[in-house]
């Protein structure tokens, strides 16, 4: 193959999803990755599909996605494990039904079919394993989620199919500019020049952007993701609370895969099998099967299948950068998907393949400009963690 029109750094969802758009609208294409298909966010992720908790800016994107989710496989042509049962967000006090007061009042005004349940027959009916002290809920029967390693393989293998390269197992070491363009993108195994860089490579994006001058603000906290071995069906839609201090699903294959909120990360990550591996320590793994247990009481008799870390890329306002990178015609970045990017995939991929080939968006992306930061204060965001 010659060098690509566009070289794609990272596999995962946005990247496959840029990919596969790249190479249909006939431009070569290949995407490099350090490790492999959804090796990190993607493969850590809950995988909620969802537009209900979505900041205004973000509404619009999740709108579009969940439009395309359940068509997804046979556009793909292989499963994605995509359900559409629902996503119920909990209140556990008056606090928290506040907080979804407002928030049922503010997306229903933006036109999304989300209603406040204040009967717990109503709640229960929907999620029969919760427990009793659950005080409201928000409901958007709209809402989903899927299977994130399928989904990125389906990608990935529809992308292949069209013909774009597939180079895993390679680190991208730098990237080589002048003039205001990227004349080179080194790795550990060669150099490689192409006509655009699009760069999704999640939480390693500033050891790009950093000895070009730029830099993307980002906090790096780890969210404890368990797995429990296989359930009989007990839980349909996706869980989250008012707070998002932890979220659940239950797979297809029956296991329960919960998240907690953002906590403190070492730093450490080690490679499992040829893939990183984030350990999040025993206080937050035992602190979040409490925190589950109180709100899906048969969580705490489950046997643990597995648990890992995902280390989320958290911007100042939890909202993602898609843009060129200032001063540098043919790099664009999509990065800082704060924990949520999952859902939006199959419309940011795209989104970020039309900057990378000079077309106007299809959706507006001034909120998430590369430059909204500068003098912005670094505070800790908001976040909604289920995808």
């Amino acid at each position: 193959m010659s060098a690509p029109d566009v070289l794609v750094i990272g596999a995962g969802i946005t990247g496959v999803a840029a990919a596969l758009d790249l190479v249909q609208a006939g431009a070569r294409v290949e995407i490099i990755d350090r490790y492999g298909p959804a090796a990190m966010a993607s493969g850590w992720t809950l995988a909620g599909v969802r537009q209900s908790g979505r900041h205004p800016a973000e509404l619009p994107l999740a709108l579009a996605a969940v439009a395309q989710w359940p068509e997804l496989a046979a556009r793909l042509g292989a499963e994605t494990g995509y359900r559409q049962d629902g996503n119920l967000r909990l209140a556990r006090n008056d606090a928290e039904i506040e907080i979804l007061r407002a928030l049922v009042t503010n997306q229903r005004a933006a036109g999304l079919d989300l209603t406040l349940l204040t009967d717990l027959d109503d709640i229960i009916d929907i999620a029969p394993g919760l427990s009793p002290r659950i005080r409201a809920a928000s409901w958007c029967p709209t809402d989903g989620h899927a299977d994130p390693v399928a989904t990125v393989t389906a990608y990935l293998g529809k992308a292949v199919a069209g013909g774009a390269r597939v180079s895993m197992g390679e680190s991208v070491l730098g990237l080589t500019d002048r003039g205001g363009r990227i004349t080179g993108v080194r790795t550990d195994q060669r150099m490689i020049s192409a006509g655009t860089v699009l760069a999704a490579p999640g939480i390693d994006v500033n050891s790009l952007l950093e000895p070009l001058g730029h830099a993307i603000p980002l906090r790096r906290p780890i969210v404890t993701v368990l797995r429990s071995m296989p359930q009989a069906q007990m839980l349909k839609p996706v869980l989250g609370v008012a707070n998002a201090n932890m979220a659940a699903r239950q797979e297809i294959s029956g296991r329960l895969r919960v998240t907690s909120g953002a906590q403190d990360w070492s730093g450490a990550m080690d490679l499992v099998d040829g893939r990183p591996t984030a350990r999040p320590r025993m206080r937050l793994v035992m602190e979040t099967i409490a925190r589950i247990s109180e709100v899906l009481p048969n969580f705490a008799e489950m046997e643990i299948e597995g648990f890992w870390g995902g280390i989320l890329d958290l911007t100042p306002d939890a909202l993602p950068v898609i843009d060129h990178v200032p001063g540098i015609d043919n790099l664009v970045v999509a990065a800082g998907f704060s924990g949520h990017g999952f859902g939006i995939g199959p419309v940011t991929g795209p989104l970020a393949a039309d900057l990378a080939l000079g077309r106007a968006p299809r959706l507006a992306l001034d909120a998430f400009r590369f430059g909204r930061f500068d003098g912005m204060e670094t505070a800790e965001a908001a976040l909604t963690l289920h995808g």
